[in-house]
């Protein structure tokens, strides 16, 4: 039977520490808004949550970026009926990662080419690796989309069950409303967790053993 972790605690760090902590984060969630922006322009399909973001953009003309946040504020508020508590890097998740998307989109242009279309795939999903690394690593609380997932994991279902139910419902929304889905999506799943795994230790501030219950929530 799989254990789910326990309630996220709220972490406040000293500021000495905050000052340590807060340049790896910011520094992280920047690459993973970089990265989607890169994904976004390649049209060969996002990971499941940029699916759904892609397709409420798409329904409501708000930019893709700003409506990741505004789903990660919702998911967030969901957190008052499962028992987690969000840290400094939790609200930094919501904002920093749409902010940068959109900014990005605004100057980064689409391409035509196939060949560069690839190159902006694989760059952008590349950059989840050691973004996540750095944002993970920085140990200031995790993203919206993990919380919702421990908290349910808390209530009887596994965290593997949990995740990919919450995945696999974005992903379906997100197609259903028009978001891109395709083989990016497809290497997005296949390489994420070697690509943190990976840059995880390398990157982190106190270089932990990497938490299996925090992982990234970049898709």
């Amino acid at each position: 039977m799989s254990v789910a972790p326990p309630p996220t605690p709220a972490f406040v760090p000293p500021r000495h520490e905050l000052v340590r902590r807060l340049p790896p984060l910011l520094l992280g969630l920047v690459l993973c808004g970089f990265g989607i922006a890169l994904t976004v322009n390649a049209d060969l399909g996002l990971g499941p949550w940029d699916v759904l973001h892609q397709g409420v953009s798409e329904l409501t003309g708000i930019p893709v970026g700003t409506t990741a946040i505004l789903v990660g504020a919702v998911v967030l508020l969901s957190w008052m009926w499962i028992r987690e508590r969000p840290g400094i890097g939790t609200i930094a998740n919501i904002v920093v990662i749409g902010l940068t998307i959109d900014l990005v989109l605004l100057w980064l242009p689409e391409p035509e080419a196939m060949p560069l279309r690839i190159a902006f795939l694989l760059v952008g999903v590349f950059l989840f690796g050691p973004g996540s690394g750095f944002y993970i690593g920085a140990g200031l609380g995790p993203g919206p989309r993990d919380g919702l997932m421990t908290g349910i994991a808390r209530r009887g279902p596994s965290v593997r069950l949990v995740r990919t139910g919450i995945e696999l419902t974005a992903l379906a929304l997100g197609i259903l409303l028009g978001g891109t889905a395709g083989i990016g999506t497809v290497l997005f799943a296949l390489t994420i967790g070697p690509n943190v795994q990976f840059f995880l230790p390398r990157l982190a501030v106190d270089r932990p053993t990497p938490d299996p219950s925090d992982a990234p929530d970049l898709v």
